[in-house]
Formats: C-alpha cells, structure tokens, sequence
C-alpha cells in the first residue's frame, strides 16, 4: 500500500484529446479525397488497361486513408461537447465514411461521387476550425 501512494501521480491531467490538437487536421482526408477525383479523372481519360488497373489499385488505397483520417477525427479529436453542440456531425461522418466506401470513391471511378466527398469533408472541415476557435 505504501508503494502504490509513492507511485501515484501527484498531479492528474485533463484533456480533450490524446495529444495536443495541433495533430488533427481535415486537410489529410481533403488531400487524400482530393486524388480521388483526380484518379477518376485521368481513369476516364485512359483506356490502358494497365493504367486503369494501377488507378484503382491506388484509388482503393486512397480511400481506405480517407475513412482513416475521417474515423480518427471522429473518434479521438470530437468529444461530446463538440456533438452536442452540432447535431448533424454524426450523420456527417456517417455519410462521408461512406463515401470513401464501397458505395462511393472506393467501389467506383465516378467523379460525382469524389465531389460529394469533398463537399462533405468541407462541412467537417468547417465545423472543426469552428471548434478550434473556442
């Protein structure tokens, strides 16, 4: 028993992330949302098909960092002030993970679907630096 209270800390810590939040960003899921659509452009482009093959190798791995950066984001760096606050951030998250899935950037070349991406890591993006100001 003595031990244990030599061992305890004597000062406890509180914070709202795991690290300080200089480390999270919306700019990676942008970035990686971003070659997607360009991906779906030049795939459009190009009918080699081992152009096209490559395209989607590298479009499929692109998607999975997004849903990545996204899920990181929603998990560690918003808390529940931060969704109680902004109701609509779940669903957000929801339908932008999705679009990086298979029903969206990573289960197809179609370009609509990198736009809606993106507008949806926008909103994220706003409501973040939103969050960041208070």
């Amino acid at each position: 028993m003595r031990l244990h209270r030599l061992l305890a800390p004597k000062t406890v810590a509180h914070a709202h992330c795991d690290l300080p939040c200089g480390v999270y960003d919306p700019a990676q899921a942008r970035i990686e949302a971003e070659s997607l659509k360009a991906i779906a452009e030049k795939y459009a482009a190009n009918s080699d098909p081992e152009f096209r093959a490559r395209a989607l190798i590298i479009k499929e791995q692109r998607s999975e960092l997004v849903k990545h950066h996204l899920w990181v984001l929603w998990t560690d760096y918003f808390k529940a002030p931060h969704f109680e606050k902004y109701p609509q951030l779940h669903q957000l998250f929801n339908e932008a993970t999705k679009l990086a899935g298979a029903a969206g950037t990573k289960g197809s070349v179609d370009v609509g679907k990198a736009e809606e991406l993106l507008a949806k890591i926008a909103e994220i993006d706003k409501i973040f630096w939103e969050t960041k100001q208070a």
